[in-house]
């Protein structure tokens, strides 16, 4: 064995193979461990996601507009969605939480009013989510 060689052994400079295999085990598990937490979160968001989709508004008179919506929520969840009513320049004129009970349908439609405080122009659905 010449000098270097024993030097480097001595002092941990060279690196066995044995330690390089555990080394890349160690990152090939923490890699695999990674993916499946970010799959996991994936799929668990998108199995409790709730869409709204609307299909019609009509504006009453200056104190109250209907709108009506579809909803595609996680099937014997309830689900809560907030609905709003805007003026001419976007500014929120009505407001109002509606919270619907479990269903076992996925999808379903719904028609509410939504009292105004000044002539709306539009009745949307804002968000929906399970409470």
């Amino acid at each position: 064995m010449t000098t270097q060689a024993m030097l480097d052994e001595r002092y941990g400079r060279a690196r066995s193979p044995r330690r390089r295999i555990v080394l890349w085990s160690v990152v090939g598990l923490l890699g695999v461990g990674l993916t499946a937490a970010l799959a996991w979160t994936t799929v668990s968001n998108s199995l409790a996601s709730v869409t709204a989709t609307d299909t019609g508004f009509t504006v009453a008179d200056a104190e109250s507009v209907t709108v009506s919506f579809q909803i595609t929520a996680p099937v014997g969840q309830p689900v809560a969605c907030a609905i709003e009513a805007q003026d001419e320049d976007h500014g929120t004129v009505g407001w109002r939480v509606v919270e619907y009970p479990a269903s076992d349908d996925h999808s379903r439609a719904f028609t509410e009013e939504i009292p105004t405080l000044a002539l709306a122009t539009t009745g949307f659905v804002n968000s929906c989510w399970v409470p």
